[in-house]
């Protein structure tokens, strides 16, 4: 699900970091990339491995042509719900394709995504990302917010990394994790689950 761009709107290229994945405790001035994600885990995901997801961009790189990309043979019924300031935006294999991205584009879309993975013993884990902004050998700030929806009355959680840290806000209920970073670097996310 990474999203990668040349860099048209000639930011600095001081800017961009070089390391390791870095939280930054509070947003750039200039808007960034923000991905969000709403997953959503059903009864019978938990024998399948398939989840809903609604995923929106904002703030896209300015770029003649991008793409966001999934993992071929983990997505199936990919669909461009909505996009505006983009000329062009269409599904190819597993991937979205977008033509002449203007600043201020955003772009929705959603599918089914094989995320969910049984570990044994009556535990599952849900993987998420790399999510990045890459330029060249280096990263530009991103931010992501992540949102669960789980049957607690089937599903405990028991873990979730990265854990809470500045930069990194997770909300817990049951049924229900919210989590919002912003950062330099790829970001991963792993949940970890126990079948009641």
């Amino acid at each position: 699900m990474a999203h990668a761009a040349t860099d048209l709107s000639f930011e600095s290229a001081d800017a961009v970091n070089e390391g390791p994945l870095q939280f930054l405790v509070s947003l750039p001035a200039k808007p960034v990339h923000h991905h969000q994600n709403h997953i959503r885990i059903e009864p019978d995901s938990l024998a399948s491995g398939w989840v809903s997801l609604s995923q929106c961009h904002d703030h896209l790189d300015a770029v003649p042509s991008a793409q966001i990309t999934f993992r071929e043979g983990f997505v199936r019924d990919l669909r461009v719900d909505a996009f505006s300031h983009i000329k062009d935006a269409w599904i190819e294999g597993s991937s979205v394709q977008l033509r002449q991205v203007e600043p201020g584009a955003r772009l929705c879309l959603s599918a089914q995504i094989r995320a969910l993975r049984n570990t044994g013993n009556g535990y599952f884990n849900l993987i998420n990302g790399p999510y990045m902004r890459k330029f060249l050998d280096g990263y530009y700030p991103m931010r992501v917010t992540l949102a669960i929806d789980y049957p607690a009355q089937i599903l405990t959680l028991l873990d979730i990394s990265p854990p809470v840290q500045p930069g990194l806000v997770i909300v817990e209920q049951p049924g229900a994790i919210r989590m919002e970073a912003v950062f330099e670097g790829e970001l991963q996310t792993m949940i970890q689950f126990e079948r009641n």
